[in-house]
């Protein structure tokens, strides 16, 4: 064993009691042991001499900045010492290979290795695409094959049209002189009209015989060059896959029992098949292999973010965060078998032992109070939900019900509908953005200014749901209005207006650093996890499906 990756604890450890079972990483409050170990890692890299890289915490350092996912895993060695192990997710400072930190799995940057060779194969082959795209040949033989094929069809088109009016022409000529000549000289009139009308005919046989070859030829070198070109791509195709699938086969994965699987394997079980970008260069994955490889006890683990925000993802520094689900979930699907770990609590019912409160009831209208960590409409696992409440509590209710939802996390109120006919009209003033909503949030943090709008638009992140993401490119259009409320103890009370409504759109707007950069207390997903996501839907207005006034409720926040 590299004994350099196993580090002792500099800060005393004795009066924390170890985990009962080893942490789930998709969703945990870090162990104080895994605390104390980040904060050491912190401190070394707050203070470390050993490479230089630009996390944007530092203005006197040079470079693009990248903040980078950073864990600790800590473990127990063969002589019962704890320690524990670090690693960071891809690379840092340009390497793979980093004093103090667990090795990669695969190093991919290893000189004279086949991954290198292979990127300078792909590399020397794209040259020559791009040498071929831009050579002047290549652009004059579309250019010339365009212009054949275009002049050529219009100059046959206005030779035809020249030709019809000899024939047209020659016709009168006939029609004309048939009284006035000669049975003779009228002889020799239709035997010179009738050479005319061959040579028309051979002269357009031959104009089309020509500019088909004309464009043939042009054809012909164009696609020489095509044909190049195709041939190139598909050689480019085949060495990407080859190369990506050889790299696949590099990644080998240990667990607690001893299995030992492939990157290509663990992803073929799933429903994508083949591993996205990235896998197996996260932390948790390079922890956990070093740690089987060398025979040490994973106790916790815990990932941090170290640096600025990606412009993106919302990420705050030093704040702990699970491990990333598109990559690491099938990984560490199979590394973690043969541990005991904590419960998944993404499968309890966050509903048990609530009540729905029903905040009025009309013969149309059902208003109700939602309490936060409760589902509105049922999920993948849990059927427990206000709808299916509702069902219950309204068996002879026709239509959808619901007319619209709010988060899991979010409390307050959500509108229902008895009828059909009631569930149309109101869903028909959802589509139409007349009805109006306020908020209220507690922020972590100071809010400088007073009010304003946010105006950025969201999409989800496919690699991390249910997270959603700023993305200017493919994003839909997201607009908050907000209001600030009060400032206490650096935490600010605000009130949201939700002009558009989607999915995280209050959350991901106060937390990202273009928005309020200041997550609602309690966020487990953009903030820090607390007893609850302090964000309350506390006001609906609406015209009632009845009696067609305009209809107002509030129920206040108990934060």
């Amino acid at each position: 064993m590299n004994k350099s990756c196993f580090n002792k604890f500099r800060n005393s450890i004795e009066d924390i009691s170890l985990p009962d079972k080893f942490t789930f990483p998709f969703y945990y409050d870090a162990h104080p042991l895994s605390i104390i170990a980040s904060q050491e890692l912190q401190d070394y890299l707050l203070n470390q001499n050993d490479f230089e890289h630009n996390f944007g915490l530092d203005e006197t350092i040079q470079g693009q900045v990248i903040g980078k996912m950073f864990g600790v895993l800590v473990v127990q060695n063969k002589q019962n010492e704890l320690g524990f192990l670090v690693a960071f997710s891809g690379k840092l400072a340009g390497s793979n290979t980093h004093k103090f930190f667990v090795p990669a799995l695969f190093d991919m940057l290893q000189e004279n290795g086949f991954y290198l060779k292979g990127e300078e194969i792909n590399y020397s082959v794209n040259a020559k695409v791009d040498l071929l795209l831009a050579n002047p040949n290549f652009k004059k033989s579309i250019i010339e094959l365009d212009t054949d094929i275009n002049y050529s069809k219009d100059f046959i088109a206005k030779e035809k049209i020249r030709l019809k009016e000899n024939k047209r022409q020659r016709k009168m000529v006939r029609e004309n002189e048939i009284a006035k000549l000669s049975n003779q000289a009228y002889d020799s009139l239709l035997e010179k009209l009738k050479n005319e009308s061959l040579e028309d005919h051979f002269y357009l046989t031959n104009l089309i015989k020509y500019w088909k070859f004309r464009v043939f030829n042009s054809k012909l070198k164009h696609e020489r060059f095509v044909d190049e070109l195709s041939r190139l791509k598909k050689e480019r195709k085949e060495r990407s896959i080859e190369l990506q699938n050889q790299l696949f086969d590099s990644y080998n994965f240990l667990n607690a029992e001893g299995e030992e699987r492939s990157l290509r394997s663990i992803f073929f079980d799933t429903a994508q098949k083949f591993p996205p970008s990235g896998a197996g260069e996260c932390a948790a994955p390079k922890l956990l292999q070093y740690a089987f490889a060398n025979n040490l006890k994973p106790i916790s683990l815990a990932e941090f973010w170290w640096g600025a925000s990606p412009k993106s993802e919302i990420r705050k520094n030093g704040q702990f965060y699970p491990s990333c689900k598109a990559k690491c979930e099938p990984i560490l699907g199979h590394m973690l078998k043969g541990l005991e770990m904590d419960e998944n609590p993404l499968l309890k019912n966050p509903a048990e032992g609530k009540d729905l409160s029903i905040v009025f009831e009309d013969e149309s209208i059902i208003l109700v109070n939602k309490p936060p960590e409760f589902l509105s409409v049922p999920g993948k696992t849990i059927s427990d939900s206000v709808l299916t409440r509702l069902i219950k509590l309204y068996p002879n209710a026709t239509g959808p019900i619901l007319v619209h939802r709010i988060d899991m996390s979010t409390s307050g109120i959500l509108l229902a509908t008895k009828t059909k006919e009631a569930h149309q009209f109101l869903q028909n003033q959802f589509i139409k953005r007349t009805i109006k909503k306020r908020y209220v949030a507690l922020l972590d943090g100071n809010v400088l200014e007073d009010e304003g709008i946010i105006d950025l638009p969201v999409r989800l992140d496919i690699d991390n749901r249910p997270n959603q993401l700023i993305c200017f490119e493919h994003g839909k259009p997201a607009q908050t209005k907000w209001q600030v409320i009060e400032r206490s103890n650096g935490k600010t009370k605000v009130h949201f207006f939700p002009i558009t409504g989607r999915t995280h759109q209050l959350r991901v707007h106060a937390a990202h650093h273009l928005g309020l950069n200041s997550p609602i207390c309690g966020d487990d997903l953009y903030g820090s996890k607390s007893n609850r996501l302090y964000l309350h839907a506390e006001f609906i207005s609406f015209v009632h499906p009845i009696t067609r006034k305009n209809t107002e409720f509030t129920v206040k926040a108990d934060f």
